[in-house]
């Protein structure tokens, strides 16, 4: 294929890894683990994978030559660094022994169940080093969660004569490779599963997990075109824009835009919920801002709102808890999805449908219908952007009539999405995800299984690093999905006691009445290190 003056520069990039990673390894365990709530359940559902010890990779003297074949799959949506996990991988597999294989599961999980794949050669991964998408294998959303695709997946997995499958992917694909790594373990097939920590939307979190991949590349691109919009903003001085960004279950995109852009009104889903506010508390919170700038000869500004916000004010979270039960009922999945609404109506409690019937009715029929394979609200298709700023106006033209607010109001709408995803990954993502991919392929190499592979101490410089795993079961909970009791990796919230949300609630009563926007521009790939290496401003904070 033909490549960019950029491609070929960034493919000619050697990622940094740590100096554990280096060479040969050895494994130092530390202390039997348990999961974050919930132990006597999670326990019982993975008696095989359940306690075992943190890893950290040491130096060793010794090389280990592993004779392994490694199935790799690449699940849910894409995010910066996915090529370079399984560059990683395959580089180390081939230092290990250059006889091992490395075979690549085509269109996600579904491809481990119909036998779908490829064998990844040198030739073929060269094309894709320190490059973004998910398109060398590509990836999907099917879940493994049922005895059959487990069995299924095995036949190939013996046919191929592989060793162990890595999964690259968020919470609910890493639940998902923990189920299938117990699954293999009772069975005592010999089959070991490692997972990976991705998504950008930066709730795949932990003490363990400092961050998932591809969250600071992301956030470097919309805060290019966050900063892009408020040069905008402040030249033709007349629009207020407002701007969803990615972050369904968690607002730490929209926080970490906001650190690194300062636009005058940044909503935090967390902080929302915690002080109970409603539909209106908000639009009210956005409308006073935008009076008191017009009040001040600023008839213009920016607002940055997380996509998950509706699911976040208490009264809609309520509501859709409900409508998850009585949609997962058998009756329910029986009827036309006209009938669903009115069956869901009929069983809604009074305090419920009121909410229900207050919310224009596209945004009731969204969260009535609309879910992903794991039973969640379809988030990203609800225009939230659009619904603030029309309730924003109404409001405001009451306050005209009122004689409380004189000037202007207009609006232009963004949604920052895929504009991220698919990013060529900065050189800290690029770094951390070969790292990962390394770190994968010694925890196959030292026999581990039902971990998933990290790398912490990452605000120092690379070669401080620490690698590493975690069992996947030290990160679960059980939860309600789809009606059901279910075990799940624990989402990291935006901490409104942490660091970085300190920073930004000390500073954004300025932000709102003046003008203090940051433009950061595009992300930086060569220069010094100070520009080109940063971390996000999330993990600089926190780790201070």
């Amino acid at each position: 294929m033909e490549k960019s003056a950029l491609q070929q520069a960034r493919a000619a990039y050697q990622p940094k890894l740590p100096k554990a990673l280096q060479g040969p390894v050895k494994v130092k365990e530390g202390a039997p683990t348990q999961s974050v709530d919930n132990q006597d359940e999670i326990k019982k559902l993975f008696p095989n994978t359940y306690g075992m010890p943190l890893i950290e990779f040491e130096t060793s003297d010794v090389a280990n030559s592993a004779k392994m074949n490694v199935g790799v799959i690449l699940s849910g949506g894409q995010a910066p660094g996915g090529h370079n996990v399984i560059t990683g991988l395959f580089d180390t597999i081939k230092k290990l022994n250059p006889e091992n294989r490395l075979y690549g599961f085509i269109l996600g999980p579904g491809g481990l169940v119909d036998h779908n794949y490829m064998e990844i050669t040198k030739d073929f991964i060269d094309d894709y080093r320190n490059t973004g998408g998910f398109d060398m294998i590509g990836s999907g959303r099917t879940k493994l969660e049922k005895v059959d695709q487990f069995e299924k997946g095995l036949e190939i997995i013996r046919e191929l004569d592989i060793k162990a499958i890595v999964i690259i992917g968020g919470d609910d694909s890493n639940t998902n490779a923990c189920v299938l790594a117990e699954y293999y373990a009772a069975k005592q097939y010999g089959v070991q599963v490692i997972g990976c920590p991705k998504t950008i939307d930066g709730d795949l979190k932990n003490d363990q997990i400092e961050t998932s991949f591809g969250f600071d590349t992301a956030c470097k691109t919309y805060a290019e075109l966050i900063g892009n919009i408020e040069r905008d903003c402040n030249s033709a001085r007349k629009y207020w824009h407002f701007i969803k960004v990615m972050g369904r279950s968690a607002s730490h995109i929209a926080l970490e835009c906001a650190l690194q852009c300062q636009p005058n009104i940044c909503l935090i889903s967390e902080e929302v919920e915690a002080k109970n506010m409603s539909l209106d508390d908000v639009v009210e919170y956005i409308a006073n801002a935008v009076a008191v700038r017009a009040a001040n000869g600023m008839p213009f500004g920016t607002v940055v709102i997380p996509e998950g916000l509706i699911e976040f004010i208490p009264a809609i979270k309520k509501l859709i808890a409900q409508l998850n039960d009585v949609l997962a009922m058998p009756e329910a999945k029986e009827l036309s999805r006209e009938d669903q609404i009115d069956f869901a109506k009929g069983h809604l409690t009074d305090e419920n449908l009121a909410v229900f019937n207050s919310l224009p009715m596209n945004v009731a029929r969204q969260l009535a219908l609309d879910r992903d394979p794991h039973g969640n609200v379809q988030v990203s298709l609800i225009e939230t952007e659009k619904l603030l700023s029309t309730m924003v106006a109404v409001k405001i033209e009451k306050w005209k009539k009122e004689g409380k607010f004189q000037g202007k109001f207009a609006t232009q709408h963004h949604f920052f999405g895929y504009e991220g995803r698919c990013a060529a990954p900065s050189n800290f993502d690029a770094d951390y995800c070969y790292a990962l991919g390394t770190s994968a392929a010694q925890l196959i190499a030292n026999g581990k299984t039902g971990y998933m592979a990290i790398v912490k101490n990452t605000t120092a410089c690379s070669d401080e690093w620490k690698a590493g795993g975690v069992p996947i079961t030290m990160m679960m909970n059980m939860e309600r999905r789809n009606g059901e009791m279910k075990p799940v990796i624990r989402k990291a919230l935006v901490e409104l006691d942490g660091k970085p949300f300190k920073a930004f609630a000390a500073s954004r009563e300025k932000w709102a009445k003046e003008t203090c926007y940051i433009y950061p521009g595009p992300i930086q790939y060569w220069g010094p290190s100070e520009v080109c290496d940063q971390p996000t401003k999330t993990l600089a904070l926190e780790q201070m």
